[in-house]
């Protein structure tokens, strides 16, 4: 940054200028929130600009001011800084990573911050670690931390000073660790001749070898073999070295430890093969090396799944290829009896959905609930999956357990519009009916999926198509509340007093439970509010019954009968008193209902009250 102040003022005096705006950028990556214009100024040690905003605007020095101040070196920031705020931990992480050594010293000796030896062996800034070592003459926590130096001068004092060869760090890894990480082999051969646990384990029960294998330390992987390390040692999720290789795509450490007899087919705490890793993480040339040396390219882990499965999840195409080139089962289930095309589906992975179709898998294949890889990409709106499905003969109007459709399962879930384009441009059954004789227009009702609802309706869904129960759609929306697809569906036409087999309407439902909005909209619309059941129960008796006292409210401003009878002779406040709805009978009572009317049987509303 140039500190151009002259710049600056002129940004400043711009109408749309915003002194508290916030500038996120992965250019700084140490503010997950975005970094104000004085926060810049401390990161860049723009002192000039920092004295203009502070002058002129009065911009609050932040926590963040003085840390990027130990980061950019500036002393004059930083001595504003420090009349506001009091330096804290990060300041000395930035001090280190700046690598002046006057700032860490500071900051250790008038504020008692401790110098953190991760961070400075993270950077490399060796004068203070050393700065920490003369201060504190903690050799084990120095010793600890060393390798990451790569000098074995260094090692080789604090070992001859009585450091504990085996000392662990706050994640309990050893030096012999850190050399592993790092692939520091002669650090690890002084370690190692001097009597370090080769196969120590860290907090995740992580051995050298672990480590060595994560980072394709391949020279000391060699060497800590050679001295007996634990070839198939686990980890805290029982993963071996060659986990750890297959994960990392560390091919030549993989074939080391293979050579030296590796367990090729050894499973961690999921039951998970080397070969399962590779696939998911695509790496393609450890795969390789698992099965021309034997590893089973159909193991499974416990929840059934293949290396095949991990591929098609995660489109790991180049993987895949492989995999099905040495004779991966394209079919493969899982427990729950999906395919690796159900997986490539799911996650839309459309580049391995192709190559499984090329290579014969079942297209129309179904998993326990009877689902195709079309359902899963109408579930979730995998629109280019979808595309690539249909385009090589999936079942539009397959059916699963329920007898659901692809665009009934796109219509229930998430309002997956552009896939319900292809399906229906593709001659998907607007109409088709599951187990419930629901139809997908049901469905985007149900679950109100307005754009849905909308393609459906414009591509010549029946409107008024009824369920099991001869609901309609608009039922359906009454019962959820789904008023948005309720205003579409009354304005193409829907039925607004359909009956079901009940003989309710659409009002019937939203009264019973207390869809207000839904209410609202189907009397501005012209419902019949003295609608009749087979019961002959209004909405208002519904309303009554299961104290939907706003809807209820709702309904009397809107000329609902307060005294309709059903065919037993009861009326709404007859309804309220049987099941003690007192909001509601003090909502009927205040309009006027009738507290002496009899029902069929000579019984009042307060006779009511004491049965």
């Amino acid at each position: 940054m140039d500190d151009d102040k002259i710049s600056l003022i002129f940004f400043t005096e711009r109408e749309e200028f915003d002194k508290n705006q916030k500038l996120e950028s992965d250019l700084y990556p140490y503010s997950d929130e975005g970094l104000s214009l004085l926060e810049l100024c401390c990161y860049h040690g723009s002192a000039d600009c920092f004295k203009f905003l502070i002058t002129k605007f009065q911009s609050e020095i932040t926590p963040d001011c003085l840390r990027f101040s130990f980061l950019s070196g500036n002393q004059d920031i930083m001595n504003e800084c420090l009349k506001v705020q009091k330096p804290d931990d990060v300041c000395m992480e930035y001090a280190i990573i700046s690598h002046n050594i006057d700032f860490v010293t500071f900051l250790m000796n008038e504020h008692n911050i401790e110098i953190d030896l991760e961070m400075c062996s993270q950077y490399n800034n060796l004068q203070s670690f050393l700065v920490y070592l003369d201060q504190t003459n903690d050799i084990n926590a120095c010793f600890v931390y060393s390798p990451n130096f790569h000098l074995s001068s260094l090692l080789e004092y604090f070992i001859s000073n009585g450091a504990d060869i085996n000392a662990k760090d706050k994640d309990e890894a050893t030096p012999l660790h850190c050399a592993a990480n790092n692939n520091s082999k002669e650090t690890a051969e002084i370690l190692i001749s001097n009597g370090a646990d080769i196969n120590a384990k860290d907090k995740d029960e992580a051995t050298p070898l672990h480590c060595a294998a994560n980072n394709n330390s391949k020279e000391t992987a060699e060497i800590l073999i050679s001295n007996g390390a634990d070839i198939n040692a686990k980890d805290k999720d029982e993963a071996t070295p060659l986990h750890c290789a297959a994960n990392n795509n560390s091919k030549e450490t993989a074939e080391i430890l293979i050579s030296n007899g590796a367990d090729i087919s050894a499973k961690d705490k999921d039951e998970a093969t080397p070969l399962h890793c590779a696939a998911n993480n695509n790496s393609k040339e450890t795969a390789e090396i698992l099965i021309s040396n034997g590893a089973d390219i159909n193991a499974k882990d416990e929840d059934g799944c293949t290396p095949l499965h991990y591929a098609a999840r995660y489109n790991r195409k180049e993987t895949a290829e492989i995999l099905i080139s040495n004779g991966a089962d394209i079919n493969a289930k899982d427990e729950d009896e999906a395919t690796p095309l159900h997986c490539a589906a799911n996650n839309n992975s459309k580049e391995t959905a192709e190559i499984l179709i090329s290579n014969g898998a079942d297209i129309n294949a179904k998993d326990e609930d009877g689902c195709t890889p079309l359902h899963y990409a109408a579930r979730y709106n995998r629109k280019e999956t979808a595309e690539i499905l249909i385009s090589n003969g999936a079942d539009l109007n397959a059916k699963d357990k329920d007898e659901a459709t692809p665009l009934h399962w796109v219509a229930q879930h998430n309002n997956s519009k552009e896939t319900a384009e292809i399906l229906i441009s593709n001659g998907a059954d607007l109409n088709a009916k599951d187990k419930d004789e629901a139809t997908p227009l049901h469905c985007a009702a149900n679950n109100n999926s307005k754009e849905t609802a909308e393609i459906l309706i414009s591509n010549g869904a029946d409107i008024n198509a009824k369920d099991k129960d001869e609901a309609t759609p608009l039922h359906w929306v009454a019962n959820n509340n789904s008023k948005e697809t309720a205003e579409i569906l009354i304005s193409n036409g829907a039925d607004i007093n359909a009956k079901d087999e009940d003989g309710c309407t659409p009002l019937h439902y939203a009264a019973r439970y207390n869809r207000k909005e839904t209410a609202e909209i189907l009397i501005s619309n012209g419902a019949d509010l003295n609608a009749k059941d087979k019961d002959e129960a209004t909405p208002l008796h519904c309303a009554a019954n299961n104290n939907s006292k706003e809807t209820a409210e709702i309904l009397i401003s809107n000329g609902a009968d307060l005294n309709a009878k059903d065919e037993d002779g009861c009326t709404p406040l007859h309804y309220a008193a049987r099941y003690n709805r007192k909001e509601t009978a003090e909502i009927l009572i205040s309009n006027g209902a009738d507290i002496n009317a009899k029902n069929k049987k000579w019984m009042d509303p307060s006779s009511l009250c004491s049965q």
